[in-house]
């Protein structure tokens, strides 16, 4: 038996960069969700000249560049810094992730309230790392599966709400500026009554206080953003969450691209100048068709670059992505950080080989064992499903 992979209680971050089996990890958080194009170039050029050319998208809309070393960490934190992809102050990534519903705009209520809380992030509680923020205030909330651990949702009245993540109702508030103090005053709240031990909101199982009652619906769940044309430009989506810079590039090369906003999907929101279309349609490496299996796939980063996994995943994905109408997770280890939910199809790497689990996620019970890449192949392959 492997040993049991360490969870390391919290997130990689810019100033605070993670070892991997690649060398550090860095972790860039586009200010409220959306890089301008310089800005993306810039990101561009710091993947290569700092890293290894790779460029992540995270399942909290985070954006990882790979392969940084100790020696190139420092240079590439100037650069960042001066092109204002991260704060010049280390403290700034103490405070919660804010994660925003994709494709807001200026003056809505989602952009609203996160630069309210932007403004008074220094009154939110000190928590633990890895929790979250969700500002989800559209017609219809979208990052229900998005891993967050308070959240600001549109109610089925059709008002905002406050709702902390474990409870499938919330609390009904007046407006941005009251979303805002109650969202901030609940973090404290959390804190004060164990939400350290917890670690996370939804493990935390302290009753709610009297003045945050969970009595007041979320608005039924609306759609992600499909790919292709979008009234901003288009969306485009990054295999398995990953691109090279030199893809990335060529994407937002067009004089018509004004910014990218990035979402919790694996997608990316490519903004453009009303009445110009000249995106970079024919970019390789991207994927452009809501039908490509790929989407319904989820698979880790795993070996070399994740110092936990014991296999490769992603060549395995690339094989699979012909499983006929199943959902897919290929995890390096029993971690499972690509999916939290349940998939049909689930692979976990232990001691070089994998373990298969159906309807079930990388902790459940695996039916097979011990299975090589060709036996995982010919064994799904009996069974009718390739």
């Amino acid at each position: 038996m492997s040993p049991s992979p360490r969870i390391k209680g919290w997130c990689p971050g810019a100033w605070r960069p993670m070892a991997t089996g690649d060398g550090l990890l860095v972790r860039v958080r586009p200010p409220l969700g959306e890089l301008s194009r310089e800005q993306v170039l810039a990101l561009c050029d710091a993947a290569e000249t700092f890293g290894s050319g790779l460029i992540e998208l995270t399942s909290r809309a985070n954006i990882q560049l790979r392969g940084v070393t100790d020696a190139s960490w420092p240079p590439l934190m100037a650069f960042l810094v001066e092109h204002q992809l991260v704060s010049d102050d280390p403290e700034a990534e103490r405070q919660p992730q804010m994660m925003l519903a994709p494709a807001w705009q200026k003056g809505n209520d989602t952009s609203t309230i996160a630069r309210l809380l932007q403004a008074r992030g220094s009154e939110l509680a000190v928590m633990p790392g890895k929790v979250g923020i969700a500002i989800d205030a559209g017609n219809a909330p979208v990052l229900g599966d998005s891993v967050a651990d308070f959240r600001i949702e549109r109610s089925r009245e059709g008002g905002l709400l406050v709702r902390a993540d474990g409870h499938a109702l919330g609390t009904a508030v007046s407006d941005s500026d009251a979303a805002v103090e109650q969202l901030i005053r609940l973090t404290h709240w959390f804190v004060e009554s164990g939400g350290w031990d917890a670690g996370r909101m939804r493990r935390h199982k302290a009753p709610l206080p009297a003045w945050a009652p969970a009595d007041t619906a979320p608005s039924l769940t609306g759609a992600k953003l499909a790919l292709g044309n979008h009234p901003a430009g288009q969306v485009v989506g990054l295999p398995f969450g990953r691109a090279t810079a030199a893809t990335l590039r060529d994407l937002v090369a067009p004089a018509s691209v004004i910014a990218v906003q990035v979402t919790p999907w694996r997608r990316l929101l490519v903004k453009q100048k009303l009445g110009q279309d000249d995106t970079a349609s024919a970019v390789d490496g991207l994927i452009r068709h809501n039908s490509d299996p790929r989407l319904s796939m989820d698979a880790c980063p795993g070996a070399p670059y994740c110092e936990q996994a014991s296999v490769a995943t992603q060549p395995l994905a690339e094989r699979l992505s012909g499983l006929k109408n199943s959902s897919i997770h290929l995890s390096g280890c029993t971690k499972g950080c690509a999916r939290r939910s349940s998939a049909d199809v689930c692979l976990v790497g232990e001691a070089g080989r994998f373990n298969l689990i159906v309807n079930g996620s990388a902790e459940s019970t695996p039916v097979k064992t011990d299975l090589t890449e060709s036996d995982v192949i010919a064994y799904l392959e009996s069974l009718g499903a390739l």
